[in-house]
């Protein structure tokens, strides 16, 4: 492990106060903020609480990604693109991906094009959106019911966090050995 990273390291297998549980409309959830690559492989995945924003979490998963190469070389760590749903569209999360320069394939929101029609031309451009892009989404969703699939994952019954996490992380060699 190199110097730097030894706050990181900690910060990563230490229980959180809430033990990552946070209240949702369903009632006490946690949730699995995921990257995966484009045959629905997890590359890094971060546990939160139910409640907790998918955009807040979006940089923390970013930033998480780490590819190891087959033969010799740095990890890779910054994908081509980024297909994220609607709540992934916020001003911050389109900075940072263009300052990584990852292509964004997130739709805007209804409320987002309202406002910047409003403004005029103070309000921007239009994001840039391929929709034909964006259909390579469904591998998220199908990679996310392959977790819900595990029952242990989808019910969450362990008390702590780091528990869950091994878990997931469990679940997740698991589905990079099957394919």
């Amino acid at each position: 492990m190199p110097q730097g990273d030894a706050g990181n390291y900690r910060k990563l297998f230490e229980e959180p106060d809430d033990h990552a549980v946070g209240r949702s409309r369903g009632g006490l959830s946690t949730k699995i903020h995921h990257a995966c690559d484009g045959k629905g492989r997890p590359l890094a995945f971060i546990i939160g609480p139910g409640q907790g924003s998918d955009s807040r979490m979006f940089p923390v998963v970013l930033d998480a990604i780490s590819v190891p190469r087959a033969g010799s070389g740095r990890a890779r760590n910054r994908p081509d693109a980024v297909l994220g749903d609607k709540a992934y569209s916020s001003r911050a999360n389109r900075n940072l991906l263009r300052m990584k320069r990852i292509r964004a394939v997130i739709p805007e929101p209804r409320d987002q094009i309202a406002n910047r029609r409003r403004k005029g031309s103070r309000g921007g451009r239009p994001v840039d959106f391929d929709p034909e892009a964006y259909k390579g989404r469904a591998v998220v969703e199908q990679s996310f019911n392959l977790f819900k699939q595990w029952h242990g994952i989808a019910t969450r019954y362990d008390k702590l966090a780091l528990t869950y996490r091994a878990g997931v992380a469990l679940y997740a060699c698991l589905i990079w050995l099957r394919q």
